[in-house]
């Protein structure tokens, strides 16, 4: 009976060391992750997600790693421009392993690695930078650490795809101090834009008058030419057969002179000039025309005597 008590106990203890043999060559490596087999301490192979075999007690897992794409925040620190301003400056890091073994076995902590180069190549870029650069180049700056970053873990068997500076910010008294020069830059520009204004409605203003004056004098000078014209017409009418014609128009315009100022109801007096003879003739002439246009009077008599002096409308 304690054989078989024996017996049985050996082969529980068989059965059992078979199960915890094979749990320990069966691996399932979940999905984004790769891990890496070391045996008796030493590097050999890769296992990747699913399910993995390896050699109980001779073989065991080294490390555990992450082939997703990590985001590493950086933390905040103080860095001084070139122009020694100090600014607080953090971002973060997009980066991914390409090479599991170099990233297992080249670099002891990836995540602290990668912190401290990033916080150290901030500091250098940003130091190169005036504080206007700085806080306006942000893709310049992000740009560079990229390239360095990128190149300085590339050893390490890890790819940085991107990298991002979330935050520039100056000191209280700088900020202020910005503020004011942005406040005097913008009010210089608004009296610049007023003087402009103003400067451009007095060329306005000269170029109209100078367009008016220049419309004034060709007006003037068309009304010149015209009367010039009427002129020379009536003076080529005067020289021709219009000379009784031309008589007769003046002497209507002379009376139609005399007509509207002595029909003017604010004048009670009206002073006949001295040549009022004259245009006693000059009508006398005008009806002998109207009576005789062909000239010399009437048949059988003779032309009304010429006066010379005296009152026309008294005749002896």
């Amino acid at each position: 009976m304690s054989d078989i008590s024996l017996a049985t106990i050996v082969f529980i203890a068989l059965l059992l060391l078979a199960v915890f043999t094979v749990a320990q060559g069966v691996r399932t490596v979940p999905q984004g992750e790769v891990w890496s087999v070391e045996r008796f301490g030493a590097f050999t192979r890769l296992l990747q997600p699913g399910l993995n075999l390896i050699v109980p007690y001779v073989d065991r897992i080294g490390r555990r790693l992450n082939v997703q794409e990590v985001v590493l925040d950086i933390p905040e620190q103080a860095v001084i421009t070139r122009d020694n301003a100090t600014v607080a400056t953090d971002g973060i890091v997009y980066y991914r392993v390409m090479d599991p073994a170099k990233a297992a076995y080249a670099v002891q902590d990836m995540s602290l690695a990668l912190t401290s180069l990033a916080m150290t190549n901030i500091r250098s870029v940003v130091g190169e930078l005036d504080l206007d650069a700085t806080l306006s180049g942000r893709d310049r700056i992000n740009t560079t650490l990229l390239t360095v970053l990128d190149g300085a873990t590339e050893p390490w068997g890890v790819k940085v795809s991107r990298v991002e500076i979330r935050k520039i910010e100056p000191p209280e008294n700088l900020i202020r101090a910005m503020n004011l020069q942005m406040t005097a830059e913008r009010e210089r520009r608004a009296a610049v834009a007023r003087a402009e204004g103003e400067k451009q409605a007095l060329v306005l203003q000269a170029e109209g008058r100078r367009d008016a004056a220049m419309r004034d004098a060709e007006a003037r000078e068309r009304l010149a030419q015209a009367e010039a014209n009427a002129t020379r017409m009536v003076a080529e009418a005067a020289a021709g057969s219009g000379g009784d014609a031309l008589r007769y128009f003046i002497a209507e315009k002379y009376v139609k002179a005399f007509e509207a100022l002595a029909a003017n109801p604010s004048s009670r007096l009206v002073v006949v000039p001295m040549e009022s003879s004259a245009l006693a003739g000059g009508v006398t002439q005008a009806l002998e025309l109207l009576r005789f246009p062909t000239g010399g009077g009437a048949p059988g008599t003779s032309p009304p005597p010429a006066t010379t002096g005296g009152n026309p409308w008294n005749r002896g």
